[in-house]
């Protein structure tokens, strides 16, 4: 009973209008070549860094410069901020779900009904 409901509820999360804006964000977004592909070096330059990072190194000035200038490029980018704002609204959603979760299970906890429907 309790994964048919769990199943229930990712449909209703999925059918939200929360999630269908992320989706469509996302869809969007993976259509832009340009910007897609500006995440993806954006995603090589921060993993240099981090390795150089690991082995005791400082960024190199240049691949820092680099990093600071795409991601200042992506962040003022409307397809990114339109993800942003979806993944925000829809983390939110998520939150407020997982507290009600949460009530129902000391609820449930605390009740001395046991019901096998």
């Amino acid at each position: 009973m309790v994964l048919k409901r769990a199943e229930e509820l990712g449909r209703l999360v999925g059918q939200s209008e929360e999630y269908q804006a992320l989706k469509r964000a996302n869809d969007r977004l993976m259509a832009d070549a340009v910007l897609t592909g500006s995440l993806e070096h954006l995603q090589r330059l921060q993993l240099e860094i981090h390795e150089r990072l690991d082995r005791g190194e400082p960024p190199r000035a240049e691949t820092q410069d680099e990093l600071d200038l795409l991601m200042s490029t992506v962040q003022t980018s409307p397809l990114y901020q339109g993800i942003v704002v979806a993944q925000t609204n829809f983390d939110k959603l998520m939150g407020r779900v997982n507290e009600q979760i949460l009530g129902g299970i000391k609820l449930g906890a605390e009740s001395r009904i046991i019901t096998l429907t």
